[in-house]
């Protein structure tokens, strides 16, 4: 089994006793004779479950135990002979898994450490599980870009950030240009396969700290934070001449060409989220009424740029 087990008991016989039952049970077992040792051990060894006494050298087992919970992703299994002294309650509230009372046969401590194990795997498929429902409930199942609810979510978080930090932050706003009519004639399977490779050129021409989301239908937006709106523009030429270059092939032998047209947008303080969106809304809407496969910018309402492919 893959599952480390690490004894800590200062009688050498205790110790040695788990330690081989242990292994015979078909685990892997480390010893330590006190609380120092073991976490010097866990320097260099992966551990799942830690076994020691309470009564240790030093520091004893209710403190490593209480560090442990602080520090390591492992579970304890508290020993001791001192019945009178030490209640479950006070010893679970201290971070351990378990208790068990001395002297014990091995067959109840091999039980106790299943379960602890057991629950420990149950509750990482847990976390695995709410990662990957999290994971979905913001990425859209076409394209794995992030979807426009989490788009409307993260927007805000660096909008703050910018306010905060006195930061630069800028926003493309891109559309499919003509995609109705490539779904028309091809269908809507191979119009798919267009706004997946779309989205995988999008993430390719970004940072690791920039952001791309599908806004809805054949429009995909992108957070560029830290950027301002001539960088913004670069970013967005770079898009559009990726998107241009890469051939599709909805029928065998023929090779069409798609473009997107993209709006660019800078936020200004204070302004609202509402306003910075919709300024990225309409300079992609003036791309496209001047032809498509460009570029418009609008920093502000009054002020507008296109540049030509």
């Amino acid at each position: 089994m893959d599952e480390h087990i690490l004894v800590v008991d200062d009688e050498a016989d205790i110790k040695d006793s788990v330690h081989e039952f242990i292994q015979k049970s078909g685990y892997n077992s480390l010893t330590a004779s006190t609380a120092e040792e073991a976490l010097e051990l866990l320097k260099s060894n992966r551990v799942s479950v830690i076994i020691t006494d309470i009564i240790l050298p030093g520091k004893d087992g209710l403190y490593l135990t209480d560090l442990i919970k602080q520090e390591y992703d492992i579970d304890v299994i508290v020993m001791t002979a001192y019945i009178n002294d030490y209640s479950y309650e006070e010893v679970i509230n201290m971070g351990a898994s378990d208790l068990v009372f001395k002297p014990f046969h091995f067959e109840e401590l091999l039980l106790r450490l299943k379960r602890v194990l057991r629950e420990r795997q149950f509750a990482k498929e847990r976390i695995r599980m709410l990662d990957k429902l999290q994971k979905l409930a913001i990425t859209d199942g076409l394209t794995k870009l992030y979807n426009s609810r989490h788009f409307y979510n993260q927007l805000e978080v660096e909008i703050g950030r910018c306010s905060r930090y006195n930061h630069s932050l800028s926003l493309l706003l891109l559309d499919v240009d003509d995609f109705k009519v490539y779904n028309d004639l091809y269908g809507h399977l191979e119009g798919d396969k267009v706004l997946v490779r779309i989205s995988q050129i999008i993430k390719s021409c970004l940072r690791k700290i920039d952001s791309a989301y599908r806004y809805g239908g054949e429009e995909f937006t992108v957070i560029l934070p830290e950027t301002n709106g001539q960088k913004a523009n670069n970013v967005a030429q770079r898009i559009r001449t990726a998107v241009e270059l890469e051939s599709f092939f909805p029928e065998p032998g023929k090779a069409v060409t798609i473009t997107v047209s993209v709006g660019v947008t800078e936020y200004f303080k204070k302004e609202k989220l509402s306003t910075f969106i919709q300024k990225a809304d309409q300079a992609m809407y003036n791309a496209k009424a001047d032809g498509g496969n460009r570029i418009s910018s609008l920093f502000t309402v009054e002020k507008s740029n296109n540049n030509n492919p």
